[in-house]
């Protein structure tokens, strides 16, 4: 599924959660919601131009803010951010930072203030 707001070619390109789309103990509906929060947070990156790690931090915590505000949405729809989930929204923080050109950046530091 292509991704038409986002300049870069790779992430346009890019399947966010799509580990959690092939999983139904995840409803579409909720893992879409994830998927506009990465969205978003390749729209900042592009408009922002971080120059830094530091000022890439600060976008990729304040998506992670966003995905903290989504455990509700989750537990409703009856599911949970668990282990494989976890795995999936980090794999793909590390693929944004990493198509902007941010390779060195510490997957850890990327979603520093997840509560999932």
């Amino acid at each position: 599924m292509a991704n038409a707001a986002i300049a870069n070619r790779r992430m346009a390109e890019y399947g966010f959660l799509r580990g959690l789309y092939r999983d139904t103990y995840f409803p579409d509906h909720v893992v879409d919601l994830g998927r506009e929060v990465l969205t978003r947070l390749c729209e900042r990156i592009e408009a922002d131009q971080p120059a830094d790690l530091a000022a890439l931090y600060v976008l990729t915590h304040a998506a992670t803010e966003e995905f903290n505000d989504l455990e509700g949405e989750f537990e409703a729809a009856g599911c949970e951010i668990e282990t494989v989930a976890r795995e999936v929204i980090a794999e793909d923080f590390w693929a944004v930072a990493t198509a902007y050109g941010f390779a060195e950046a510490d997957i850890e530091e990327l979603i520093a203030p997840r509560e999932w």
